[in-house]
C-alpha cells in the first residue's frame, strides 16, 4: 500500500527545495505498469523546461531511495517516475490556481461525499467567474452561476480554449528533441532523421 500522503510531503520538499512549486502528485496504473507523476512549475514562468524536470526527478529518485534504503518504504512495487510541467490546459490544484485562472474556462468534478450545489450534478464546465473565501464560482454552460467549496472538489483543469492559449506565455521548446531515459540516466537525442 502506497502512503501517498507522506509520499506527497517528501516530494514537496525537494521540489520546492529545488526552487519550484509543486501543482500535483498522482499515481496511476496498476501492477508493474504505474506510474508516479509529479507535475511541478517555476513560479516566474508557470512551466518547467526538460533540465528542470530531470534535476527534479534526479532529487525525487534520490530521496525516496534514502528512504527505502533507511527501511522506510513509501511505494511498493515497481513504478515509473514522470516529472512534467502542467502543460496549457493545466490541473488546477491548489487555491492560487483557481485565483489565477478566473476569467478563464474550466471543468470541474465535485467529490462523491461533497454536498452538489445544483441537484445530483456533480460535473460543471463553464468560466471561472470567482474565487473568495475558498468558494469557487463557475458560470456552467447549462445551469449559469454555481458556486462551491474548494475542499470539495474532486478534480478541475483548464480548458484549452483560444483564450487561454493567447493569454499564455509561449512554453520554452528547449529540449524538446529529447527524451530523458529514468532507467539509464540518458539523455537520447530524437532528431527528424531518427524518428521513423
Amino acid at each position: 500500500m502506497t502512503d501517498i500522503a507522506r509520499l506527497t510531503d517528501l516530494i514537496e520538499q525537494e521540489v520546492t527545495a529545488s526552487g519550484f512549486e509543486l501543482v500535483r502528485v498522482k499515481l496511476f496504473g496498476s501492477d508493474d505498469e504505474r506510474t508516479l507523476q509529479v507535475m511541478a512549475e517555476n513560479p516566474e514562468t508557470g512551466q518547467l523546461v526538460i533540465d528542470q524536470c530531470m534535476a527534479i526527478s534526479r532529487r525525487i529518485s534520490d530521496a525516496i531511495d534514502a528512504r527505502e534504503e533507511a527501511g522506510d518504504e513509501l511505494i511498493k512495487g515497481a513504478y515509473r517516475l514522470e516529472v512534467s510541467s502542467p502543460g496549457i490546459d493545466r490541473p488546477l490544484t491548489r487555491a492560487k490556481d483557481f485565483a489565477n485562472w478566473v476569467g478563464h474556462e474550466a471543468r470541474i468534478t465535485l467529490s462523491k461525499d461533497a454536498d452538489a450545489p445544483a441537484g445530483n450534478k456533480r460535473t460543471f464546465q463553464g468560466d471561472l467567474t470567482a474565487f473568495e473565501d475558498d468558494m469557487v464560482t463557475v458560470d456552467d454552460k447549462k445551469l449559469g452561476s454555481v458556486t462551491m467549496p474548494l475542499a470539495g472538489i474532486h478534480s478541475a483543469k483548464l480548458m484549452l480554449t483560444d483564450r487561454l492559449i493567447k493569454s499564455t506565455v509561449p512554453l520554452d521548446t528547449t529540449g524538446a528533441d529529447e527524451v530523458v531515459s529514468e532507467e539509464f540516466g540518458e539523455v537520447e537525442d530524437m532528431s527528424e532523421e531518427d524518428a521513423d
